[in-house]
C-alpha cells in the first residue's frame, strides 16, 4: 500500500509540473483556459457545439476533445465550425493528464487565440485529481442524473469553479429539484458559479456565452 501511495504522489507531482508549464504558456499568450468535466451523456459536447456556433466569429477558440476510444466528439465539434479542434484518444484511460495535453498543444496555432477548452473524458472521479493547466474546471451535470450528484462526487465539485446544469427543459419529467442540487453543490463549494441552461431549447445559453466573453476580456486585460 505504501508503495502504491508513493507512486501515485510521484505521478501527480510530475503531472503538476507539466500542467504548470502549460499554464505558463497559456498565460503568456493571455489565453483563457477551461477544463470541462462531467459524467458521460451530460451534454459537454452539445454545449461546446453551441458555443462554437455562437462565438466562432467573435472569439478564436481551440478545443481538445478527449475520449476513451473514438474521435466522434472531435468530429462533431469540427462539424459545428471549430477550426482548431484536436482529438485526444486515451486508449482506455478514464481521464486526460497534462502529458497528453502537452503533446497536442504544439499542434494548435496559439496566434491570437482567445479561449482554450479541454473536453475531458466522461468521468467525475479520476479527472478531479489531474491539473491540465486550466484556469478553472467547469463541471457539467444534467437534470436526468439526479440532484444528489454533488454529494456523490464532492471532490470534483470542490475543485471546480463553475457548475453548469444542463437539460433544464426536462425538469418536469425528472425527479430533480433545482434548489436541492444548488444547495448540495454550494455546501461543498460555496464559491461555485452556477448556470442553468438547455442545449436543446437554447434557454440560458446567452448568459453562458456572455460569461465566456467576459472571461476572455478579463484574461486579455490581465498583467
Amino acid at each position: 500500500m505504501a508503495t502504491t501511495i508513493k507512486l501515485e504522489k510521484k505521478v501527480l507531482s510530475e503531472n503538476d509540473k507539466l500542467a504548470a508549464d502549460i499554464r505558463g504558456s497559456l498565460q503568456k499568450n493571455k489565453i483563457a483556459a477551461l477544463n470541462f468535466v462531467s459524467s458521460p451523456g451530460s451534454g459537454k459536447t452539445s454545449l461546446l457545439e453551441k458555443t462554437l456556433q455562437a462565438l466562432r466569429n467573435e472569439l478564436k477558440i481551440a478545443m481538445v476533445a478527449g475520449d476513451v476510444q473514438t474521435e466522434n466528439d472531435a468530429n462533431r465539434l469540427i462539424a459545428a465550425g471549430g477550426e482548431r479542434i484536436k482529438p485526444l484518444v486515451t486508449g482506455g484511460s478514464c481521464h486526460l493528464d497534462a502529458k497528453m495535453v502537452s503533446k497536442v498543444l504544439p499542434e494548435i496555432d496559439m496566434n491570437e487565440l482567445d479561449l482554450f477548452i479541454i473536453e475531458n473524458v466522461g468521468n467525475l472521479v479520476c479527472p478531479s485529481s489531474y491539473d491540465l493547466g486550466e484556469d478553472m474546471k467547469v463541471v457539467l451535470i444534467s437534470v436526468t442524473e439526479g440532484d444528489d450528484k454533488p454529494l456523490k462526487y464532492p471532490g470534483m465539485f470542490r475543485r471546480s469553479s463553475v457548475m453548469v446544469i444542463n437539460k433544464i427543459d426536462m425538469l418536469e419529467m425528472c425527479d430533480f429539484d433545482m434548489d436541492t442540487v444548488k444547495r448540495n453543490a454550494l455546501q461543498i463549494n460555496g464559491d461555485l458559479k452556477i448556470f442553468e441552461l438547455s442545449c436543446r431549447t437554447g434557454e440560458g445559453l446567452d448568459t453562458w456565452f456572455a460569461w465566456l466573453k467576459s472571461l476572455v476580456a478579463e484574461k486579455k486585460a490581465s498583467a
